[in-house]
């Protein structure tokens, strides 16, 4: 197989840019018309999400011991499509009439061969993947809405109790879909650790374009059910090596893994010091804090806070939450979480600040992670 003849031509035929998830979209329903009904009515935001995944790890496959835990987390977190093994040779087929199409004359019979060894490597450690993870665990949970709070414009606090137990970890995520916008899925972060009556809290805001986030802030009532699928993500969990106190800062809704944490924490029992530093645009934006002041009135280890980035008349902290946190840095392990465009601006100022890279915890999501919150 040559590697790079598979990168080469991935390089050439990503120059065209929108046309190929859209030639991709339509060999792949006109071939296969039953397929359709799989994927969202506005396909918008799907558009690009397969083909480029497809395109960049196939064309990587020489690295393929680094990328297959992320291509066996997209086989089982693809059983919620009600995808099985024998959707596979259909998604390669439109893939390889694809490429046929935009490299013309450059598509050879050897090519064709090493796309197609590589892709079904690629499908293989999927269906694996998906086929063991069926044994232990269902596509997805159902869970309730049994509390929905509108905390300020356009953000509220959803609270569920899923049908079964559910594993998951503070810090991390699942991908969210609810009946009103069928087969739509995003990520939303758990904003507490597990608790005995099963239920979970989620943060969510609505988003402009944002069709699931809008359903869930404006549309969402209580007995409403939700799907959930598998918790993913380790990068903002507590794992045994990260020691010592923690210095936490959150933008927006991305607050609720941070408070996931600090009631781990307060679970676990008070072992460390936890500045958590929670960013807002102005006042209204704080939506969660006197929930915050209230656990650090109850735990002395836990200090809270908000500051206020965009409001003259905030009477509290002003400035950007990692200018603030970082003149509190004493060599802790920081967790950052907030928007993409947050969270890289912040992890870049802590480093120019001389924070370690390896004491800097971030969710590297994008928005083809399909995040709306």
């Amino acid at each position: 197989m040559d590697t790079q003849a598979l990168k080469d031509s991935w390089h050439l035929v990503s120059r065209s840019g929108d046309q190929v998830p859209l030639y991709f979209y339509s060999v792949l329903f006109l071939m296969n018309p039953d397929v359709r009904d799989m994927f969202p009515v506005s396909m918008a935001r799907q558009r690009d999400k397969l083909v480029g995944a497809l395109g960049r790890v196939i064309s990587n496959v020489d690295r393929i011991e680094e990328v297959v835990p992320v291509l066996q987390q997209l086989g089982r977190d693809h059983r919620k499509f009600a995808v099985t093994a024998t959707h596979y040779p259909a998604v390669g087929q439109a893939l390889l009439a694809t490429l046929e199409h935009f490299l013309g004359d450059r598509w050879t019979p050897q090519l064709a061969h090493d796309w197609t060894q590589a892709y079904n490597l690629v499908a293989q450690v999927m269906v694996e993947a998906a086929n063991d993870a069926s044994k232990t665990s269902p596509p997805w949970w159902e869970a309730e809405i049994v509390g929905h709070e509108m905390r300020t414009l356009g953000i509220a606090v959803i609270r569920a109790r899923m049908n079964y137990q559910y594993p998951f970890r503070p810090g991390q995520s699942a991908s969210i879909s609810y009946a009103m916008r069928p087969r739509v899925w995003r990520f939303y972060s758990f904003a507490n650790a597990p608790r005995q009556d099963n239920t979970i809290d989620l943060h969510v805001r609505m988003v402009d374009g944002g069709v699931l986030s809008s359903a869930l802030v404006m549309g969402a009532r209580r007995g409403d059910m939700l799907r959930v699928g598998a918790a993913v993500g380790e990068r903002l969990t507590l794992t045994p090596d990260v020691q010592g106190d923690l210095l936490m800062i959150g933008g927006g809704t991305g607050l609720a893994p941070l408070k996931a944490l600090v009631e781990q924490i307060a679970y676990e029992g008070p072992t460390r010091r936890v500045d958590l530093v929670v960013g807002a645009r102005n006042s209204r934006e704080l939506y969660d804090y006197e929930a915050l002041a209230k656990m650090a009135a109850e735990h002395p280890w836990l200090n809270v806070v908000p500051v206020v980035s965009h409001d003259p008349f905030y009477r509290g902290t002003r400035g950007y939450a990692v200018d603030v946190a970082l003149q509190g840095w004493r060599g802790q392990h920081v967790y950052v979480c907030g928007s993409e465009e947050m969270a890289q601006a912040t992890v870049g100022r802590l480093l120019d600040a001389g924070v370690p890279t390896e004491q800097i915890h971030f969710d590297e999501f994008t928005s083809d992670k399909g995040r709306e919150s």
